[in-house]
């Protein structure tokens, strides 16, 4: 579940799939490198500005000032600053050596702002309340436990949040007035990891809380908010699974929007009647998700985005009517992470796009006025010349359609037909979007070498029956998409099919090593970012509030037959098989695919007679996040496609 104050950051969605890496004989302790070259003070000197350039997220409006809080990183780590108008400085408020997960002002006083932080990135979330009057910081949690998911009150006066306190499995969830921790108290004890806080009604008096089960399966509460009584809105005797996001209180408190896949393939805004549970579906004309929805504080306006093959187009709907109004025009891009400002009007959101790194920009929907309140630097690089993406639909093995985007290195500059690196999102309920490379703009412009992100099947955005179609024992279709997608590759005249490196992280870690076992041969190389690499194992070692998550998508190892059929299709089973050389980069304290399952990997291979490079950052967890780390890593992921891949 999305904790609130984590918004869409750009560059902590690149750790997962983008690899980085330290140099060889580096004073560091931090890094463990094993079999990789040093890496030469010349490379390390060209990659610099690739690696400057900078992104920024908006994280919160002032609730009385047309001013706002974001997170950018000037040093190792992301770190809150306030930006007081458009375009304006950045003052920096926290100054941790740890990233900052999020931060919120509270409502109403504006006097102090509540930010979440771990620790070597362990994802043990903590909460802390900076007073801005003195600029003391209070912990508000328990320093031990999982604390995610934190939603403020209309008021300002409670915050509603998930922990793992109790027994360090089920999220249960807490209030607290922030002000004063001695209030923290358990309001609902619940079973299971999936559990979230979706909203306050005005009145502070009742709760929208979520229960996640799977990427196409959750259910929707309300709860009082003294008591913690609940009451199910959402069926649980339905013939269909539905998956519900959202859930935001009507001003009147009698309905809540919601968006759900019930009763079709995509996501729909729907009004759900509280009284008698009815749904009134508000965008059937869209035939695509709508995501990242939000109610303006009056309650007047819903500003939602339709994910539409990847790209998101920005729409407003009247909330009494459902009847869509005029949106402002935004600038050429991917917007999301949507909040509105307690005026009502104005509208905040990230945007990126192919030539642009993440920015903050708002829109006044009474004008369609729209600023962009802060510029990131590209160190120095002209970002007019960096490659535009290009759709990419293909015929899979059973003639389902994969969507996918290519991106491809100017051919005056390197002619021929190119190598191409195939990148694989995590999740795997997740989506690879045409946005910003970032520093794979190297690989593109310095390197020659076409980047191509596939959305397999199990990815989210192409309705609710595509995102099953991995699940339990369909597991290796996936990996069978990107077979055909090397058979496409043969095609391409651009592109030589003879120079292919298979990578991804997390989920995606999974797929490459797959990939490496069942088409080694039609690889040359290959990168694994904190990947799975025995569904066993993962499943018996990963953290406990997590477990269950995960058994729902990739099957319960307890089932002797499912057991059986994880064992058979873990690439730790098929070592022999791969043959050509493999990166392999892990984060020590990573909650999610623990460590064992990059050093269970590293042994087989090398036991074998295999190369592999292995990178574990002692600092890091389920991907690098400090700067000095996914530098590192770049640096040696350049070294070794110049290795393996170009030549």
């Amino acid at each position: 579940m999305p904790d609130r104050f984590v918004p869409f950051r750009f560059a902590a969605l690149c750790v997962l799939f983008i690899f980085a890496a330290q140099l060889s004989g580096a004073s560091d302790d931090t890094l463990v490198m094993e079999g990789i070259p040093e890496i030469p003070a010349a490379l390390k000197n060209e990659l610099r500005l690739y690696a400057g350039i900078r992104g920024a997220t908006m994280n919160s409006w002032h609730p009385a000032r047309r001013e706002m809080l974001i997170s950018t990183r000037f040093g190792n780590t992301p770190q809150l600053h306030w930006v007081k108008f458009p375009g304006g400085a950045r003052k920096q408020m926290t100054f941790s050596e740890e990233p900052i997960g999020g931060g919120s002002f509270s409502p109403g006083s504006g006097d102090s702002i509540l930010f979440s932080q771990d620790t070597g990135g362990q994802e043990f979330h903590q909460y802390y309340r900076l007073n801005l009057s003195d600029l003391t910081q209070t912990l508000i949690t328990d320093g031990k436990s999982r604390n995610t998911g934190a939603r403020w009150s209309r008021s300002g006066k409670w915050l509603a949040y998930t922990s793992t306190r109790r027994n360090g499995k089920d999220n249960d969830i807490y209030v607290i007035d922030p002000s004063d921790p001695k209030t923290n108290r358990i309001l609902i004890e619940v079973s299971g990891g999936g559990w979230g806080v979706a909203d306050w009604s005005y009145d502070d008096q009742r709760l929208i809380v979520s229960e996640y089960i799977s990427a196409n399966e959750s259910y929707l509460y309300l709860a009082d908010a003294q008591s913690g009584k609940r009451e199910l809105i959402t069926p649980k005797d339905q013939p269909e699974k539905i998956l519900y996001g959202g859930g935001r209180f009507s001003k009147d408190g009698r309905s809540i929007f919601v968006t759900t896949d019930k009763g079709g393939e995509f996501h729909r805004l729907a009004r759900v009647d509280l009284e008698t549970k009815e749904h009134t579906f508000l965008t059937s004309h869209i035939s695509w998700d709508i995501v990242d929805t939000e109610l303006s504080p009056d309650g007047s306006k819903l500003a939602f985005i339709s994910n539409e093959d990847g790209v998101g187009v920005l729409h407003l709907m009247d909330a009494q009517s459902g009847k869509e109004i005029s949106a402002p025009k935004l600038p050429a891009g991917l917007p999301f992470n949507l909040e509105w400002h307690a005026n009502s009007r104005d509208l905040a959101f990230n945007l990126s796009w192919a030539r642009a790194s993440s920015d903050v920009y708002s829109a006044d929907v009474s004008t369609g006025v729209v600023e962009r309140w802060t510029e990131s630097e590209a160190a120095g690089l002209n970002t007019d010349v960096f490659a535009l993406p290009e759709p990419l639909k293909i015929k899979s093995f059973d003639g389902l359609q994969i969507s996918s985007t290519i991106y491809r290195p100017d051919p005056k500059k390197f002619p021929g037909r190119r190598p191409a690196l195939i990148s694989i999102h995590g999740g795997p309920e997740s989506q690879s979007r045409p946005g910003f490379q970032g520093r794979y703009n190297y690989l593109l412009s310095e390197m020659g070498i076409a980047l191509i992100y596939p959305n397999v099947r199990g990815s989210t955005g192409y309705g609710k029956t595509f995102v099953t179609l991995d699940n339990g024992f369909k597991r290796e279709d996936s990996v069978k998409d990107i077979g055909a997608l090397l058979d496409w590759i043969k095609t391409d005249a651009a592109l030589d099919a003879e120079r292919v490196c298979v990578s991804g992280g997390s989920y995606g870690g999974y797929m490459s090593l797959a990939c490496m076992v069942h088409y080694n041969e039609r690889l040359r190389c290959g990168i694994d970012v904190v990947g799975i690499s025995n569904f066993i194992s993962f499943l018996k070692n990963t953290q406990d509030y997590r477990r269950d998550l995960r058994r729902a998508e990739y099957g319960d190892e307890r089932d002797p037959a499912m057991n059986e059929h994880l064992g058979k299709i873990s690439p730790l089973n098929h070592v022999s098989k791969i043959t050509k050389p493999l990166f392999v980069v892990q984060g020590k304290n990573d909650p999610r695919v623990p460590l064992s399952e990059a050093e269970q990997m590293v042994k087989a291979i090398r036991g074998n007679g295999g190369a592999v490079w292995y990178m574990m950052a002692k600092d890091e967890g389920h991907g690098f996040s400090k700067k000095k780390n996914t530098d590192a890593q770049f640096q040696a992921t350049v070294l070794f496609l110049r290795e393996y891949l170009l030549k």
